[in-house]
């Protein structure tokens, strides 16, 4: 962070098909990560990607700062051909290499708002978050739930929503005090879900005072 610039530096983390890799695209207003539906998994290697400067996006002492956004995609896990341990040395090896120094502002564990939060697969992506981010991962993460158009066409609000979710995703949320964001794709420009997300995601990081975790 230099005086007229800040970079954020997210990770994703989540299920197969839980739309990791075209959350980070929208959050990079780019292409970078290979996304599209299949019945496998799609990401089978972590990969960084940078957005171009975004000007007139944060103000400080009523300086324009410009924002860069760092997002490092990886494989979600049940993965249909990469085992949990390979997965975790993966990701391991690039926070190391990626945010090593400069360090890690957020993770979102990327989840699917009409699929129940529920069962040993979803606790597989916390698990990994937990060993990989060690003590500190309550205050650097956050849950992004896409596809919420799905819940907004079932008659739920995002606070009814919440209500009725499963013990497991309600306790999550408790211990991450509740950061979540909703990613709406229906009636919304890809634009405006990305000013959306990344208001949501800078909001989170400026109350934790641009705390970054660090790896070696």
């Amino acid at each position: 962070m230099t005086n007229n610039k800040v970079v954020i530096n997210l990770a994703l983390f989540g299920r197969t098909q839980s739309g990791k890799s075209s959350a980070g695209n929208i959050l990079l207003g780019s292409t970078d990560f290979h996304s599209h539906f299949a019945p496998c998994s799609v990401t089978q290697e972590c990969s960084l990607g940078r957005s171009c400067h975004l000007h007139g996006f944060m103000r400080r002492a009523g300086q324009e700062i410009i924002l860069q956004v760092q997002v490092l995609d990886t494989p979600g896990y049940p993965h249909s051909n990469l085992s949990m341990q390979h997965v975790k040395q993966q990701v391991k090896a690039a926070l190391k290499h990626h945010f090593g120094q400069e360090g890690l502002h957020l993770a979102l564990l990327v989840q699917r708002a009409d699929v129940p939060f529920c069962g040993q697969e979803a606790s597989y992506p916390i698990q990994l978050i937990q060993e990989l981010l060690g003590d500190a991962w309550k205050n650097h993460t956050a849950v992004l739930f896409t596809h919420a158009e799905k819940m907004e066409e079932a008659g739920f609000k995002e606070n009814e929503y919440l209500c009725q979710a499963s013990d497991t995703l309600l306790c999550l949320l408790t211990s991450i005090q509740h950061r979540c964001i909703f990613q709406y794709k229906k009636g919304n420009s890809i634009n405006e879900q990305r000013m959306k997300i990344l208001e949501k995601t800078t909001e989170f990081i400026k109350d934790n005072n641009f705390q970054v975790l660090t790896f070696k």
